[in-house]
């Protein structure tokens, strides 16, 4: 891809909520039931992270969320699985550097859909810069934030300063993630970050609607999109 041509793509704003349904805490078979009750909460972006499902499995899943986003009009993305993306007809992935490369992705993907990168420091982040003018990726994660169980492999905690200091590196669309939760989202939205991503928050809350709901009035107070 000609790095001009990340100047003529056009593409949906990450911000706000991101929620993400992680199957270490859903079942596949509650997977249309979690989705239904997000997207009801008001939630315009939902991502599929299923690192534990056999890929029929996983494909099932990320199709049934699709055709509920789709008829709400809200994104959905599939974390590392390209295939699974392209089967299922998501609006992008989210990879990280242990998955694919962004060119590559970006190459099978095509120009419309959209690539989300993992960072976890400013050096990365800076780095990412480049895919991006590039045309490969399309907006930037940073964690964790905070410690977090959700991933087995997770790196260093990143903190507020190490949020702040990547936000300062890079205009990119940022989302932050790890260990965020109501109580400690407006510091992290006072880094400047584009979104929040939140998983145990959200999903094991008793009433998945009712927290969504208001997981996107306390970003909409802090000035952030829903």
């Amino acid at each position: 891809m000609k790095d001009n041509q990340s100047a003529t793509r056009s593409s949906p704003k990450i911000e706000g909520l991101y929620t993400i349904i992680d199957t270490s805490y859903v079942s596949l078979e509650d997977i249309r039931g979690v989705t239904k009750k997000i997207i009801e909460g008001g939630a315009k972006l939902v991502q599929l992270r299923a690192k534990d499902l056999a890929s029929d499995d996983m494909l099932r899943a990320a199709r049934v969320i699709r055709k509920i986003t789709h008829s709400h009009d809200a994104l959905f993305l599939v974390n590392d699985r390209i295939d699974i993306a392209l089967l299922s007809e998501a609006d992008g992935v989210h990879i990280g550097d242990e998955d694919i490369v962004p060119e590559e992705a970006r190459r099978l993907l095509g120009a419309n859909k959209l690539i989300g990168y993992s960072t976890h420091n400013a050096q990365e982040a800076k780095l990412a810069a480049g895919l991006t003018g590039k045309g490969f990726i399309d907006y930037i994660s940073c964690g964790p934030v905070f410690a977090t169980k959700t991933k087995k492999d997770a790196r260093a905690v990143v903190g507020i300063e190490g949020l702040k200091k990547v936000r300062e590196t890079t205009k990119l669309p940022l989302v932050a993630i790890g260990g965020i939760t109501e109580k400690n989202m407006e510091e992290v939205l006072n880094t400047g970050v584009d979104a929040v991503a939140v998983i145990s928050e959200l999903l094991l809350a008793q009433k998945i609607t009712t927290k969504t709901k208001q997981l996107i009035k306390t970003i909409k107070k802090n000035g952030s999109g829903g």
